[in-house]
């Protein structure tokens, strides 16, 4: 018995060395892939951190998707110092292993909270509405307060770690921070992971779908293993708690590398239009890894082969994968690029469509508009240099190019369209797509211009033709008008001059000549309107303005004086401005100008107001300016006041501000008005004409 009892204990004693040994090699084999990883997750998360810096889109998800990244890279970071430390150091020192703890820390810390963080920015970059009621952006708030309130208490509990002088369990952090980070820890990723499948469901595109379920499938892996790991204590061998606390680690490392694949491959995020950036910093850093992947081999392989010889090995083995990875990256390339060209000539087609509409201003918005969503850029703009346009451009004296594109037609066209993409610089597909666009771009842009100036001579054309119809019911209403009226108006005055008239008789016929010649006037100004031009001019119709509202105000000062109205205009016995020379309008086309400008204001000064009418020179052309304290114009009235036949006179015909606009049209002049001027009251009419030259 005592034999067998020996012998069973020995074979006890057996299956536990055996065991021990068996966990040795695991342990052995983790430390590696252990390192490997924490190398690579330090790199990736490096390596968004260059891109989202390198990309400078200043919206919100790329700054937390920042922070997040740089979370995961100082907890990464850390973790791997301090396992180099255990590694190279029979006892490290307390310094370093103090700096690690609190590098891995920070990051363990604020993670879940930046984590949560970019799923509310991603949700409000892409519209997704996950609160049925109240203000959304207020629940936002205490939904961050909450969070980031759990990061301070995390971090008391770290910093108690830190100063206690406790030894630091490296290969399972979060066990020293307590099952509370656990408990947050949890509740942050189940609910990160609710969202991803929330995102999945909303999305309409298919990739986008597959990414989300993927980056769900994986918060809810790391969920469980967080309750199982640290929340619920069980009862684990230690081989079983470090690869389970290993798989939790990683996690992010795939999601993460998948979502490169998401970027460039589907333009997700809008980060993928910076191919060159992308393409840059991969290599860069899938360089890096290999190079610390070659370490760490060689490292491992130490006890069988030299270091040298493994760092060889490893690196002349990348020569028979050179043709390899030129095929991919030709096809890639060769795909990025045809991707583009299709995009290029679809944006083709939409500005082709947008030019038949025959409205320049508006297509020159359109182009740019649509090219800084079409190419993911900061701001992109065309300037149309020659012809001079007589739109109303935005102001591009504060907006900085980086790259600029010639839009030229020998003879016809002369623009730039300029661009300011989000990173330092245009990719080459980009920079070609655009270049084919801007080679396009004149067709177009002569295409509205013809199209623009078809629709305005039809315009014209029924203007005219409006006009004719108008001018020939004038001319016969003047024709059937004018003689009774005169006839009228001659017997009124007759009876009017007769002694053996009654009085009452005389103020009644007073009353009905009064009436006579305001429907003379109204008929003149019928006749005035529809008159397409001044008739009887020279070829190179010339006045001296100062003459023509000398004269205008003094016709009208009689009626000022009747109204009790200051009108301020050159007295005759004053000396007129001798350097206006003379302007390019008939003499009785500024007559009507000035004339209906006057009477309208006169029209709206109380008794005891004030007109004053200007005329000033400069660059070569002339402004009249008439400026009354009246009560001004109202802003429903301003938008209608030079359509005929508007008015807001109880006995006027609406006819006086269009007479002065046609006129003004005419010679190719400018009117502007403004009201009100000052304290609520008054009105500015400016008519700008060309001198002639």
């Amino acid at each position: 018995m005592p034999g067998i009892a020996f012998v069973g204990a020995g074979v006890q004693g057996g299956s536990f060395s055996a065991t021990m040994a068996a966990d040795s090699r695991t342990m052995q084999t983790l430390l590696y892939v252990r390192l490997i990883g924490f190398t690579a997750g330090t790199l990736l998360m490096l390596f968004w951190m260059v891109v989202i810096l390198g990309y400078r889109r200043q919206r919100n998800f790329e700054r937390v998707f920042f922070f997040l990244c740089l979370a995961l890279f100082l907890f990464y970071s850390g973790s791997l110092l301090a396992l180099n430390a255990q590694i190279y150091y029979a006892q490290p020192p307390p310094l370093l292993t103090t700096f690690a703890w609190t590098v891995l820390c920070a990051g363990l810390c604020f993670a879940p909270a930046f984590l949560v963080h970019l799923h509310l920015e991603y949700a409000s970059t892409r519209a997704l509405i996950f609160i049925a009621r109240g203000d959304q952006s207020r629940w936002k708030r205490l939904i961050l307060t909450l969070v980031y309130a759990s990061v301070l208490l995390i971090a008391i509990r770290a910093y108690s770690v830190l100063v206690s002088g406790q030894s630091f369990d490296f290969l399972h952090p979060a066990d020293s921070l307590g099952r509370l980070f656990g408990v947050f820890l949890g509740a942050f990723i189940v609910l990160t992971a609710v969202w991803q499948f929330r995102f999945a469901t909303a999305t309409g595109h298919r990739e986008e779908r597959r990414f989300h379920l993927l980056a769900g499938s994986g918060l809810a892996l790391c969920s469980l293993l967080v309750v199982f790991l640290h929340i619920l204590n069980l009862h684990l061998t230690p081989p079983v708690v470090s690869v389970g606390t290993s798989v939790l680690e990683f996690l992010p490392i795939p999601l993460f590398a998948v979502l490169i694949y998401a970027v460039q491959k589907y333009n997700f995020l809008q980060i993928g239009r910076q191919t060159n950036l992308m393409y840059a910093v991969s290599v860069t850093f899938l360089a890096l890894l290999y190079l610390s992947l070659v370490r760490r081999v060689s490292g491992f392989l130490e006890p069988i082969l030299p270091p040298e010889a493994t760092a060889s090995i490893l690196l002349f083995v990348l020569v028979i994968f050179v043709e390899p990875i030129q095929r991919t990256l030709s096809r890639r390339l060769r795909e990025t690029a045809q991707d583009r060209m299709e995009d290029v000539w679809r944006l083709i087609r939409e500005i082709r469509g947008k030019a038949r509409e025959g409205h320049l201003q508006s297509l020159i918005d359109f182009i740019g508009n649509r090219v800084t969503e079409q190419f993911a850029l900061e701001d992109a703009w065309l300037e149309v240099l020659e012809p001079a346009l007589k739109y109303t451009l935005r102001d591009n004296s504060q907006r900085r190019s980086t790259e600029s594109f010639s839009v030229y037609q020998p003879g016809l066209l002369n623009a730039v369209l300029s661009v300011k993409p989000h990173g330092a610089m245009l990719s080459g597909e980009v920079h070609a797509a655009l270049q084919l666009l801007s080679e396009q771009l004149p067709t177009s842009i002569d295409v509205c211009r013809l199209i623009e100036e078809k629709l305005r001579l039809e315009r014209e054309l029924a203007e005219r033709e409006r006009m004719a119809v108008l001018g020939q019911m004038a001319a016969s209403i003047s024709h059937n008008l004018k003689n009774p009226l005169g006839s009228i108006k001659t017997i009124l005055q007759v009876q009017i001059e007769s002694r053996e008239l009654p009085e009452n008789f005389r103020n009644e016929s007073k009353m009905v000549l009064e009436e006579v010649n305001r429907l003379s006037a109204k008929l003149n100004q019928l006749l005035q309107f529809s008159r397409p031009a001044i008739l009887g001019q020279s070829a190179e119709p010339k006045c001296d303005a100062n003459e023509v509202l000398r004269e205008v105000t003094e016709v009208l000062r009689p009626e000022a004086d009747r109204r009790g109205v200051s009108l301020d205009h050159p007295a005759l016995d004053e000396p007129l401005p001798a350097a206006i020379g003379p302007v390019a309008i008939g003499k009785e086309a500024l007559n009507d100008i000035l004339t209906n400008l006057l009477v309208n204001a006169l029209d709206a000064v109380s008794p005891e107001g004030h007109i004053q009418a200007t005329v000033l020179q400069s660059d070569g052309f002339c402004t009249l300016t008439v400026e009354d304290d009246g009560p001004g114009i109202t802003p429903e009235a301003q938008e209608k006041i030079l359509q005929p036949f508007f008015t807001t006179k109880s006995q006027g015909t609406g006819l006086g501000l269009a007479i002065v606009a046609r006129r003004v049209s005419d010679v190719g002049g400018q009117l502007t008005w403004q009201s009100p001027i000052a304290n609520g009251r008054g009105t500015r009419f400016q008519v700008r004409l060309p001198l002639v030259v």
